[in-house]
């Protein structure tokens, strides 16, 4: 048991990054709660969720101020951290989180599995993680739910929300009616509250290039691929870790079926070029995420950036309090001016503060998207409610080595809020 918690403990290290303290989200008066719908927590890019072993040890969400869904309940909020593919694409992990609140099998569509030569099925979930959600209740209102994305969990919620609403026309045309997934029918955008993103990377981040420049893009695909294929069909699979890299064999389902062959299934995985977290974080996965995405009438969106930087003669350096492991991409961020060759993006001025993985303005909202800074007493739906930009690195809203009070204060706010939201 020592040692488990140990190589926890060593993991989670090695996958948080570090922050600074929260500052409270800005409201101009007491929310007064409507209603009480549960709340979605969903991980970004190597993160995960409460239902793995590591999460016992340092959480994802509360990380060193303690388990924060521990600690929202506790306030009366229901909430759940989700589980999905740390780093799998924004389509797979939307399917998964479908298959997990529903307690059923993941199904990742027909004809995406075809287009991406991986298995069509995933896990079985037995029982669903949020119960009778999307059904009528005693007064014939729909169950809905509240999604909370950190870093790519933000995109999630954004792939999860447009295949609930608007379902897949390719999918459609590949399945028999009686053989497709109700997540790509449609027609179910009001089972969803709101989509609150923190420190979304909606237009990428500058930081892809300096990486891609030293080859670091490639070499951290290719070594997080083969750490997850040798954990994901190991001890810890399952108990400490959980990779949901089924689909293309190269992790064992918990307690079920095993992995293919090591490097037949690596070698699968890294020729699919995009179907992946990773892909779907660069500019060319971005725009096509963007072109593909819209904006729901029917839902309510908010967004909270965060900046650890300051402007010193016209560039933009971290804070010396920022996470030291990510503090040398805050400066290649804050002083790289250029322009985006794919997105068009100008880095420049205000696009050089950071959060020292994620421009600032690129996680306010979807560049073609309708959005507005928020206003408390006029807060409107299909349009994205811009929060005022926290301080902090990248790891800030998840609250590790945060003060505990700033953290808690920031997720009792937002819950409050989203709770006094009319219908």
């Amino acid at each position: 048991m020592k040692a488990n918690r140990f190589i926890s403990f060593f993991l989670a290290i090695a996958i948080l990054v570090a922050s600074v303290s929260i500052s409270a989200v800005a409201v101009s008066e007491k929310w007064k709660a409507k209603n009480e719908e549960p709340f979605i927590f969903i991980h970004g890019l190597n993160g995960w969720g409460g239902s793995e072993g590591i999460n016992g040890v340092i959480p994802y969400w509360g990380a060193t101020t303690g388990d924060l869904m521990d600690y929202l309940r506790g306030e009366g909020y229901e909430c759940y951290s989700a589980s999905v593919g740390p780093l799998s694409s924004a389509w797979d992990r939307a399917c998964e989180l479908y298959a997990q609140l529903t307690g059923t099998t993941v199904d990742y569509g027909e004809a995406h599995a075809k287009a991406h030569n991986h298995d069509r099925y995933g896990r079985t979930f037995h029982q669903p993680l949020v119960k009778d959600w999307g059904e009528l209740d005693k007064n014939g209102k729909i169950e809905q739910v509240h999604l909370i994305g950190h870093s790519f969990g933000g995109t999630t919620a954004r792939m999860f929300v447009h295949l609930l609403g608007e379902g897949s026309a390719e999918e459609m045309a590949a399945t028999p009616a009686d053989d497709i997934s109700p997540l790509f029918t449609g027609g179910k955008s009001d089972w969803v509250k709101s989509v609150t993103t923190i420190c979304t990377p909606h237009n990428s981040a500058s930081v892809y290039y300096p990486l891609q420049l030293l080859g670091l893009d490639i070499f951290v695909q290719t070594f997080s691929y083969i750490y997850a294929g040798l954990l994901g069909r190991s001890y810890l699979n399952g108990r400490i870790v959980d990779f949901y890299l089924e689909q293309f064999g190269l992790t064992d389902i918990p307690g079920g079926e095993k992995a293919d062959m090591f490097f037949k299934a690596l070698k699968l995985i890294l020729e699919n070029k995009d179907d992946s977290c990773q892909y779907d974080l660069t500019p060319e996965g971005t725009k096509k995420m963007n072109e593909t995405l819209d904006i729901n009438d029917d839902i309510y969106y908010f967004s909270y950036a965060f900046s650890t930087t300051h402007d010193v003669l016209g560039v933009q350096l971290p804070d010396i309090r920022t996470n030291p492991v990510i503090y040398l991409t805050s400066v290649a961020m804050g002083i790289g001016k250029f322009t985006d060759p794919v997105l068009g993006t100008v880095y420049d001025g205000d696009w050089l503060a950071n959060d020292a993985l994620v421009n600032t303005e690129s996680a306010k909202y979807p560049i073609d998207e309708p959005h507005k800074d928020f206003e408390s007493g006029n807060i409107e739906k299909g349009i994205w409610n811009v929060m005022p930009v926290e301080r902090g690195d990248h790891g800030t809203a998840i609250g590790l080595f945060a003060p505990a009070d700033e953290t808690h204060e920031f997720y009792i706010e937002l819950c409050e809020m989203l709770n006094a939201l009319p219908d």
